[in-house]
């Protein structure tokens, strides 16, 4: 076949590829990852593609080699192996990741007029980005505006916006969101960019030390545009690691290098952290992240079941909402947990039926915030009897009995032990609570309107 045929057969099959490839993943991913690779050259076994860069070609070949080849394949009817080269700059040829990878310091992403200069690796110095984490998919509410505003300014303007911007919030409220959105938009603009935890820092660390490669693990982390670092309260207590990363702080920034931290709670409250490290981390902008509102809830909860192509009624969505308000990543994963009984069912839940699917999840959103001291007053209020009554020494059945119930609460919805709850209700041992939790649950069991106004107090507590 001659070259220029060979040559055309050849982008005619990479162009199927493609379009396999557009169908299979979400199309953010597609743009960032495949819409660049480019078409080499190939023999009867083997496709040849480039990727703009070393890190495009480390990261498809760690992470999506086995996508295209099964697309290749598909394509050519036959079975072929894939191989992903580096377009290595204007009239310069190619260089393949095999030559690449003979480097022991494997290659960053590298932007436009910048020198050639050795990184970090997606899949050893970085956690994998989930392409789904941008800003478009991130839902803006009273409690992360700012937080938001704020990340989006420095992916426009890397160390020169605010610089650093640390972001500290509860587990599960869009914190590593935001970082992986940033790392997107600065990918998307050929900008350098790690993004890291704290403890893959600090397993990197301690093996470049035993491998006597503490150079190269220095240039990975001190030659980036952007240096995002999730959980950064986990340098609590790490003498070394906290001195190996101020000076990679302070190399970074004195350089005009952005640097993004994230943490589950302010500077000045991460235990046994050393002062100068919490100066730096509050040179810049400090902003938290807060519990999203019921309204925002609702959005979060919406934008995620049209993601998904499902329907779900308002109502459901709203007693999600409600119920779990304290961690967005677990809202979500009920809501799919809603979504795949409908469709593996065939037909919608209701409220009763939503209640009975997410009960555990219920019950530990309720154990993160309600209280002895809620139960309490929650038990008084309902059987009408007084606190000092309620924790007291008397013994009459219409005290007795409430705080039986007040004693299977304590223990069904808090995570406090058996003496904790025993000291609660007026300096009781653990026995005494055991028995009043077996008195209680055999009670339920024989007597169905008892069950019903336990399960309205767990109900009232849980919407607290």
């Amino acid at each position: 076949m001659a070259i220029a045929e060979q040559e055309r057969v050849g982008t005619d099959l990479w162009e199927e590829v493609k379009e396999g490839l557009k169908a299979r993943v979400l199309e953010e991913l597609y743009r960032t990852w495949f819409e660049p690779l480019e078409w080499v050259g190939q023999t009867e076994v083997e496709v040849r593609v480039a990727a703009p860069n070393a890190f495009a070609a480390l990261w498809i070949e760690n992470h999506y080699s086995e996508l295209i080849k099964a697309e290749v394949e598909r394509a050519a009817g036959r079975e072929m192996s894939v191989s992903v080269e580096v377009m290595s700059g204007q009239g310069a040829g190619l260089q393949t990741r095999q030559e690449e990878s003979r480097h022991r310091d494997q290659g960053v992403r590298k932007g436009p007029k910048k020198e050639s200069r050795k990184g970090w690796s997606a899949q050893s110095a970085g956690t994998m980005l989930n392409a789904k984490n941008t800003f478009e998919q991130f839902v803006i509410g009273g409690g992360n505006e700012l937080a938001h505003a704020a990340c989006v300014a420095v992916s426009k303007e890397p160390g020169i916006a605010y610089n650093p911007l640390f972001v500290y919030g509860d587990t599960g409220l869009g914190k590593t969101h935001l970082m992986h959105a940033v790392a997107h938009r600065i990918l998307e603009n050929q900008g350098q960019v790690a993004y890291v935890s704290t403890e893959k820092f600090t397993n990197e660390f301690i093996h470049a030390i035993q491998d006597n490669t503490l150079i190269a693990f220095r240039r990975r982390y001190r030659q980036v545009d952007v240096l995002l670092i999730d959980d950064i309260h986990f340098l609590s207590g790490k003498e070394r690691i906290q001195e190996e990363f101020f000076h990679t702080f302070n190399e970074l920034y004195e350089s005009g290098k952005q640097i993004v931290l994230a943490s589950d709670r302010a500077a000045g409250e991460i235990d046994k952290l050393e002062h100068r490290l919490i100066s730096r981390f509050q040179w810049g902008l400090v902003t938290d992240i807060q519990e999203p509102e019921l309204e925002t809830r609702v959005a979060i909860l919406r934008k995620k079941s049209e993601e998904m192509g499902a329907e779900v009624s308002d109502e459901i969505v709203e007693v999600i909402a409600e119920r779990v308000a304290r961690n967005v990543r677990r809202m979500e994963g009920a809501l799919t947990r809603v979504i795949s009984y409908q469709r593996l069912i065939g037909k919608a839940v209701d409220r009763e039926k939503v209640e009975a699917l997410l009960k555990d999840v219920f019950l530990e959103e309720a154990q993160n915030r309600i209280t002895i001291d809620k139960i309490q007053e929650r038990v008084v209020s309902y059987y009408q009897v007084s606190l000092r009554e309620l924790v007291g020494r008397k013994r009459t059945a219409q005290i007795v009995y409430p705080r039986q119930v007040g004693m299977y609460l304590s223990r069904v919805l808090t995570s406090h032990s058996l003496q904790e709850i025993g000291n609660a209700y007026g300096g009781r041992d653990h026995g005494t609570v055991i028995h009043a939790c077996k008195g209680v649950e055999n009670m339920m069991e024989q007597d169905p309107s008892l069950r019903c106004s336990v399960d309205s107090l767990i109900q009232q507590l849980s919407q607290m």
